[in-house]
């Protein structure tokens, strides 16, 4: 942005208020190219602006930041220059796709979340690029793991384009062992001694296609995270973290219990993991302040690293600072072309009704729904997410089976998963399956509850919502503990008013009795008690329902949207690509401790690790 005649401070002072006297005499819709060679001579070259007004205000932003570089000029200034082109962003796990996969194991908000995080960035790239003056293609790949048996899904394409961008892509990459190619899924648990290998090829792919480094590097999740840590260590590049979800707070005292959770889970391979990407990383993104220090009742994520035993294994005396200014919170919204409000009649997905209808209320079992609606008249509530513990459908089944009260005021609709345990690979989900069918039959649920399989189509899950609102019913987040929330972000946008766990972020996202309501996961009467006094008022009174729709909406569009998400995100790029320069010593420093804590812990527990040695492809 500035040319050889600049080579000292004092005449970049001087060049500056050259530069902003001439401006200021300008009109400020002034196309750069109309002063451009006069910018030249002062020693500017592009980047600063497209018109008289933007080249003036980055002008100004420099000014004040040689005068007085405080934190806020600091980041005014380096979110108005160019500094970020090409992004990459790792997800190795699961079956990551643009159709016919939600649903499918370890994969679900994960992979809505980053095809969402992508196009906003892309857009806030552009737009960035044309307001800054300069011609540019920003190029994003999101690097996940290519799956020969894809299982009828795309994920055994290398390269794809991501829908509704211009320059980004998926780039999958294969498990690769000593003896071959991984054909099948491998769960999130079992993934980490394939990540060493995942992350050489890859790293030597994405060099390929970008025609060089990228700018930024972002990881999602523990083994993202943990790839994108040594990507960027090897290659000298910013990088940032998103947990989505850190197990440790999971499952209860899974630290002192992880000789008894290992065989299942690994917890030794992913604690150590977490621990090295969240100290390594340059800035950590997260969706709520409780992700990282929790409330009064329950530690937060990030907080529970900061010390902690694994017994005959180590002691983390130090794990983590929550006080570290690495730390941001950026919360994501929901995509609203797919999800936007019930009443906007116009722009519903009508092709979908009939397909609707019969998914919530044709009596025939069938592989895609069981169980009936016999009153059409009565509100739904509802719920959708992956069965597993945690997310706990079959807690908010059981709630419902035991309150007659709320029997009678409304039916119960879940979405997830599968109805044969034999047809699912993971453990957990097949556990969860089969207690889901015994609530059934315990509580005689037919006639008023219906199980609906994991859906995959976003659009139609979109219109799914609506048609929920158009029952006056509610949607239902019932998990033990939620990082975030994005199907409780989906439901507000859609105006459905919604109930959700006080165990996480959607505790934020929702202003309890304002915005929609909080339920306790533990204490299943409360909860299902607070659901029915909700229905009652609204058979009461008409306007009651309406109000929590509203003010839901509100909530979300203030707060919650994904223009707002990526000018944070590349706010914090570009000013934590420069605190890298400038702690140039002392990342060294603490990149030497986090390589020798990975390769005589990490490693060494991953090589006691099982490996799935079936279905190699040579």
């Amino acid at each position: 942005m500035i040319n050889d005649t600049l080579n000292n401070t004092s005449k970049l002072q001087s060049a500056l208020i050259i530069a902003e006297a001439s401006l200021s005499a300008l009109p400020n819709d002034t196309p750069y190219q109309k002063f451009e060679m006069r910018f030249k001579e002062w020693g500017f070259e592009k980047g600063w602006g497209d018109t008289a007004e933007r080249v003036m205000e980055t002008v100004r932003s420099l000014s004040e930041v040689l005068q007085a570089p405080d934190p806020d000029n600091l980041e005014k200034f380096f979110s108005k220059i160019p500094m970020i082109f090409n992004i990459v962003i790792f997800s190795p796990h699961g079956y990551f796709g643009q159709s016919d996969v939600l649903g499918l194991p370890d994969t679900g908000g994960q992979v809505v979340y980053i095809l969402d995080q992508v196009k906003a960035l892309e857009e806030e790239l552009l737009l960035r690029g044309k307001q800054q003056g300069i011609n540019v293609k920003p190029q994003i790949l999101v690097v996940t793991r290519l799956i020969p048996d894809a299982k009828g899904t795309n994920c055994n394409q290398e390269v794809e384009p991501i829908n509704g961008t211009k320059y980004s892509k998926i780039l999958r990459m294969p498990f690769r062992t000593e003896n071959g190619v991984l054909r099948q899924w491998v769960s999130r648990f079992d993934i980490y001694p394939y990540l060493e290998n995942f992350v050489q090829d890859a790293t030597a792919k994405i060099l390929d296609h970008m025609e060089g480094k990228p700018d930024l590097i972002i990881g999602n999740y523990t083994d993202g995270n943990l790839v994108a840590s040594l990507m960027a260590s090897k290659l000298g590049i910013t990088q940032g973290t998103i947990a989505h979800a850190l197990e440790k707070t999971k499952y209860e005292d899974s630290d002192l219990k992880w000789k008894e959770l290992e065989p299942k889970y690994h917890f030794s391979c992913q604690f150590m993991a977490d621990t090295i990407a969240m100290n390594a990383t340059d800035f950590i993104i997260t969706s709520t302040y409780q992700e990282i220090a929790g409330s009064k009742d329950r530690p937060g994520q990030y907080e529970s690293h900061a010390a902690f035993t694994l017994p005959g294994l180590c002691r983390v005396v130090s794990g983590i600072n929550v006080f570290d200014p690495k730390f941001n919170i950026a919360s994501p919204g929901a995509d609203q072309s797919v999800y936007f409000p019930y009443y906007e009649k116009e722009r519903r997905f009508k092709q979908f009704y009939s397909a609707i209808d019969e998914l919530l209320y044709n009596k025939t079992d069938n592989e895609e729904h069981i169980g009936y609606l016999a009153d059409k008249k009565k509100p739904i509530i509802f719920s959708m997410a992956r069965v597993d513990v945690v997310k706990n459908l079959t807690g908010l089944t059981e709630w419902y089976g035991k309150n007659p009260r709320l029997r009678n005021l409304v039916n119960l609709v879940i979405v997830g998963g599968f109805f044969d345990p034999n047809k699912s690979k993971d453990r957990e989900e097949m556990a969860e399956i089969k207690k889901m069918h015994a609530l059934i039959e315990t509580y005689q649920l037919k006639g008023q509850f219906r199980w609906i399989a994991a859906q995959t189509d976003r659009q139609r899950n979109g219109e799914l919502y609506r048609c929920i609102a158009d029952t006056k019913g509610a949607f239902v987040q019932p998990a033990l503990y939620e990082a975030f929330g994005l199907t409780v972000i989906e439901a507000m946008n859609c105006g459905l008013p919604t109930f959700a766990t006080n165990q996480g972020g959607p505790a934020e996202i929702i202003m309890d009795g304002v915005s929609g309501f909080h339920v306790d996961p533990t204490n299943g009467d409360e909860s299902s008690n607070k659901i029915a006094d909700f229905f009652e008022k609204c058979s009461l009174d008409s306007e009651y329902w309406n109000k929590y729709s509203t003010e839901g909406l509100k909530r979300i569009n203030e707060c919650y949207t994904w223009k707002i998400y990526a000018n944070k995100v590349l706010n914090m790029g570009c000013i934590y690509s420069f605190w890298r320069q400038l702690n140039k010593d002392q990342k060294l420093a603490k990149q030497r401790y986090i390589q020798m804590l990975y390769n005589l812990q990490f490693r060494n527990s991953v090589s006691r690790f099982p490996r799935s040695q079936s279905r190699l492809q040579r």
